[in-house]
């Protein structure tokens, strides 16, 4: 049995659990605590160190939630291997533990909402805990004090003063260490694969999670590159199967899989920058909902992992802030930022120069992770509703995918049709989707899958919906 000694500083504004986190991550990829080491048990190792149960215990989901160790069935929890890779940037996991200050929001109700169907579509967002008052004040500031800005097309690469804010956010939130000139504007994630294809020499063969986001496979393909998919195992993106691609450009979500909710460990991660590193390939990291996470903190960025700078991430506002303002942000390596700068010349910011001056106030005076925070609450209260609701009046019949983040999550319905669940569902006024648009071949997506977002209903649409389901379907 090893021992932990961590140094916990209990007077820090840093949680301790999150401190012990921290101290057995390190500890692990230093090598002090080597693949098949056994930890301590949580009753012995809080006894050890007189904090409590439920300290150790989420100290422990999180390394298991970021691969770092495994579950052994009767055995324990035991360290796993790590790739011979060095991850790690200094801060990087600090800076995911930042305490910040925040504040409640007036809420505004949907007056066009319609309340006769209860709707579980994947792409709403809550609105009626969006800070309303706040946006307005920001939008009226930014026309009184940014007026030469905001009258005119807008800085090419985006407003200086939040592409600051996007760093300083990225680097506290994500552990992404970038300058602002890194970063680039632009409006929505479509845009941003448009612009990477249009502006960046990517390889003509592009790899993709399989199944994978739709929304980019358009635009890839519309733009003329072939799309090698990749097979997905229960670490993510099948690596050796991307070795053997032949590709030198992979576009994945690395955090939380969609739609299928994966999230890759830390030595698929390893060996998916190694393959960039050995390949001069580049990665494309798509982190479209990073913030929501119901187990333990947010997942490390794969670019707060990328040494040999080869990951060019991809952030949006559209699922942590408004969809509406059509703004997402592209953060290239070095080397690609300044050919990107120079051939964006020929082309106008795509965002509005208003929305931009008036997200950079948003988040300047503290609103955004204020809001960020708010919504993480709210979020993870609907989705412990969802979970419970399903377990309670679906049982047996159906099972759970993806559950650990995000605003869906799939359902297999088991033995059944989706396209008869779906029909079934739509008479008793509850609309359900399938996911299967994102299968390269739509066929090839199991019949059994119903997707269900959950962020714009309340805990008794919730209920009520699932409900009728179970009348529906069983």
């Amino acid at each position: 049995m090893i021992s932990l000694t961590p140094d916990i500083d209990r007077q820090s504004k840093v949680p301790i659990y999150l401190q012990l986190f921290a101290y057995i991550k390190g500890q692990i990829e230093s090598g002090s605590l080597n693949a098949n080491d056994r930890l301590p048990s949580i009753r012995q190792l809080s006894s050890y160190l007189l904090v409590s149960k439920n300290t150790v215990e989420t100290a422990y989901q999180q390394l298991l939630a970021e691969g770092y160790i495994h579950s052994r069935f009767r055995s324990g929890l035991y360290v796993l291997e790590m790739e011979q890779l060095t991850l790690s940037r200094g801060g990087s996991t600090t800076a995911l533990i930042l305490d910040s200050q925040f504040e409640d929001h007036v809420d505004k109700k949907d007056e066009n909402r319609n309340k006769s169907w209860i709707d579980f579509d994947y792409g709403d967002i809550d609105v009626e805990h969006f800070p309303t008052k706040l946006w307005k004040k920001c939008l009226n500031d930014a026309l009184d004090q940014h007026t030469n800005e905001v009258y005119g097309y807008g800085d090419r690469q985006g407003h200086a003063g939040l592409r600051k804010e996007i760093s300083r956010y990225l680097y506290q939130s994500r552990g992404v260490m970038c300058s602002p000139s890194q970063i680039f504007l632009s409006a929505g994630t479509q845009q941003s694969i448009s612009l990477l294809c249009q502006l960046l020499s990517l390889s003509r063969q592009v790899a993709m999670e399989e199944p994978g986001y739709n929304g980019v496979r358009v635009v890839l393909a519309n733009h003329g590159h072939e799309i090698i998919p990749i097979s997905l195992g229960n670490d993510g993106l099948a690596v050796d199967e991307l070795q053997n691609s032949g590709a030198r450009t992979v576009y994945v979500t690395p955090s939380h899989q969609f739609p299928t909710g994966i999230i890759m460990p830390i030595q698929n991660r390893a060996k998916l920058l190694q393959w960039a590193y050995e390949n001069e390939g580049y990665i494309i990291e798509d982190d479209y909902d990073s913030e929501i996470r119901h187990q333990g903190q947010p997942i490390p960025a794969l670019k707060a992992l990328d040494e040999g700078d080869r990951v060019i991430y991809l952030g949006t506002f559209s699922k942590s802030f408004l969809p509406g303002a059509r703004l997402s942000y592209i953060v290239l390596p070095e080397l690609l930022a300044e050919s990107y700068r120079g051939a964006i010349q020929s082309y106008s910011q795509s965002v509005s120069p208003l929305i931009q001056a008036a997200v950079y106030l948003f988040m300047e005076r503290g609103y955004f992770e204020g809001h960020i925070r708010k919504m993480r609450k709210l979020y993870q209260t609907r989705h412990k509703a969802l979970i419970r609701a399903i377990n309670e009046e679906l049982g047996s019949g159906v099972g759970i995918i993806g559950q650990k983040s995000g605003v869906h999550l799939l359902l297999e319905v088991y033995n059944r049709d989706s396209a008869e669940l779906i029909k079934l569902a739509h008479l008793m006024g509850v609309k359900v989707y399938s996911p299967r648009t994102h299968w390269r071949d739509p066929s090839q997506c199991p019949n059994s899958y119903i997707m269900l977002g959950f962020a714009r209903l309340n805990e008794k649409e919730i209920a009520e919906g699932i409900s009728k389901l179970r009348e529906a379907w069983f």
